[in-house]
């Protein structure tokens, strides 16, 4: 397939606008009467050495920061304090869920330290203490995860 100098021009702004490879087939189709199937309007791209954009990935929302106040109308019991590792892990579920998450909620730990979690679009579980550098013990961790799959699951997840 030959485009004259023109057309080749045409075609490489479409494709330094952006255009993906089915709406440059489109294009050839509407302003010059070239009708090629995908596969040949690739190979014309490729022979003209021009190469479509990526598309841009789309933007991940980050959970507000946790010293934000909190969305939720359920309050977390705290759990005893002074009671490491021998008390329980507390977990609600938000009734207005936090904005770029699919679900969201409070934990409390068996230490009595409080922490927001919530699951983002990709179902990526984030945790974000109150108190910076805070980590739960591994057991709090098993139980948190349980707790949150006990949640979730009465709510049809």
């Amino acid at each position: 397939m030959k485009l004259d100098e023109a057309q080749r021009l045409t075609v490489a702004k479409w494709i330094a606008d952006g255009a993906k490879l089915s709406e440059i087939q489109s294009r050839l189709a509407a302003e010059f009467g070239l009708k090629l199937t995908y596969m040949e309007a690739r190979f014309l791209v490729d022979d003209l050495k021009l190469t479509p954009k990526d598309p841009e990935p789309p933007k991940v929302v980050e959970p507000p920061a946790a010293d934000t106040a909190p969305l939720s109308a359920t309050p977390v019991p705290p759990a005893p304090a002074g009671a490491p590792g021998g008390g329980k892990v507390a977990v609600t579920v938000d009734q207005i869920t936090k904005p770029g998450t699919m679900i969201s909620g409070k934990v409390a730990f068996s230490d009595g330290q409080l922490a927001e979690w919530y699951l983002d679009q990709t179902g990526r579980l984030g945790v974000v203490p109150k108190q910076t550098g805070y980590k739960p013990t591994a057991e709090d961790v098993k139980e948190f995860q349980l707790a949150l799959q006990q949640e979730v699951a009465k709510l049809g997840y």
